[in-house]
């Protein structure tokens, strides 16, 4: 019975579809962890299952062996025993004869007993290997279940670090994103021009003083120049 419950619940670990599990988890990782752990405890239990029903199943080949040795040496028995009764019926020892005969019919009731018993055993033994054979097969597909668990976990945290480094990256991009105008470049950009304007207002105010001052120069040497002239004139 304990047997046959392992061998089901063997089967249904077995047949799980993960990927139907995982879409029903909130925690995909931590579902997949409690699964491997389940699973690893589960494998644990069916290997000493399968052991204890192997070394079952070898106690009862071992006992049918002997039973079927214990026939065939009964039988042999039974033949040495015929043989020399009818070697003394034939020599004249009747009673000698009686004797043998019936040490034959008691090996050959022995060997009828063990070949009963060596044949009720198979039944037995071959309900065992069938046991045998599908524990071993369960075992083999829970072997190879968590295999996959243990790969889709990996694979699961190996996106979800993928997927933590894709989001740092997005959230840095943000931060120094110059067309933002709340972000600091931009703002510091914005003074660089401010500060630019100011100085090219500062060189053409100084532009046009200096020109200024280049006019006034021309206006006092044309004055010099008339002065110079009546002068001239006045000496006539």
């Amino acid at each position: 019975m304990v047997k046959q419950s392992i061998l089901g619940r063997i089967a249904q670990l077995a047949r799980a579809n993960i990927n139907a599990l995982i879409d029903q988890a909130e925690d995909p990782q931590l579902m997949l962890d409690q699964m491997i752990r389940d699973y690893t405890n589960n494998i644990a239990e069916a290997e000493s299952a399968i052991a204890e029903t192997i070394g079952n199943l070898r106690l009862l080949e071992d006992d049918h062996r002997e039973d079927l040795q214990a026939a065939e040496q009964w039988g042999s028995k039974a033949l040495a025993a015929s043989r020399k009764a009818d070697e003394l019926r034939t020599s004249g020892d009747t009673a000698g004869a009686d004797k043998f005969d019936n040490l034959a019919k008691v090996a050959l009731q022995r060997q009828i007993s063990a070949e009963n018993e060596a044949k009720s055993a198979e039944p037995t033994i071959a309900a065992q290997n069938e046991v045998v054979a599908k524990l071993k097969a369960g075992l083999e597909a829970m072997r190879g279940k968590l295999d996959q668990l243990r790969a889709k976990r990996d694979e699961l945290v190996s996106r979800a670090k993928v997927a933590e480094a894709q989001s740092r990256v997005q959230d840095a991009l943000k931060s120094i994103d110059i067309m933002d105008p709340t972000s600091e470049v931009s703002r510091f950009e914005e003074k660089i021009r401010r500060e630019e304007a100011r100085v090219r207002g500062a060189q053409e105010l100084a532009s046009s003083s200096l020109d200024a001052q280049f006019e006034s120069l021309d206006d006092l040497g044309e004055e010099a120049e008339v002065e110079a002239r009546l002068a001239a004139l006045k000496a006539k």
